[in-house]
């Protein structure tokens, strides 16, 4: 009878892992769904591009409406990557009265030419621009925009200031803005090509 006992508690045994085995999800499937939660995630918390992350902060209003008004949103939002030396709301404050209205509405093109002197092709973090300041020694660093021009970049201090071509001149006030498709600088200063 002890026979049979342990034959059938054996036996139920067997037949239990078995039911749990068939029931259980299968392993491949499990590893694809925690793969697309994971990538669900990083795609949430990834950053926008450099125009989303601008329209996202209020001190870019007025580069975000003269990027609109350039017609380079897509530009700016496409694969990049790019770095862009961002004057904040108080930089084109310092226009004199109705520059930015006449550029926006009327002399667009212009627009385009002198925002993107504030953008450099490629995505250049702090470090690395204060690393090629200091290897370029007195004369500063000299940064090729996309729009053909170039700035200068010295140390003042611990602030980095572009020169543009004009000889006027901008502080960099916030750095190392991540963007999906490179790097955002903020700057106090509106710089003017050639």
């Amino acid at each position: 009878m002890n026979s049979i006992k342990n034959t059938f508690a054996t036996t139920l045994a067997a037949a239990s892992a078995l039911a749990l085995v068939a029931c259980a999800p299968d392993a491949d499937t499990d590893d694809a769904m925690v793969a697309d939660e994971t990538a669900m995630a990083d795609e949430a918390t990834a950053p926008d591009t450099i125009v989303a992350v601008a329209q996202g902060d209020e001190n870019f209003s007025t580069l975000v409406e003269a990027v609109t008004a350039a017609e380079l949103g897509e530009t700016l939002s496409g694969e990049g990557p790019y770095t862009v030396f961002a004057p904040t709301n108080d930089a084109f404050g310092k226009l004199p009265d109705g520059t930015l209205e006449t550029l926006t509405t009327e002399d667009t093109d212009t627009l385009g030419n002198i925002l993107t002197y504030h953008v450099v092709e490629g995505s250049i973090d702090a470090a690395t621009l204060t690393a090629a300041i200091a290897d370029a020694g007195e004369e500063g660093y000299e940064i090729n925009t996309v729009n053909g021009g170039t700035l200068t970049a010295m140390m003042d201090g611990d602030a980095v200031v572009l020169t543009d071509a004009t000889g006027g001149t901008a502080r960099v006030t916030a750095t190392d803005v991540e963007a999906s498709n490179g790097m955002i600088h903020a700057i106090d200063t509106v710089l003017m090509p050639q």
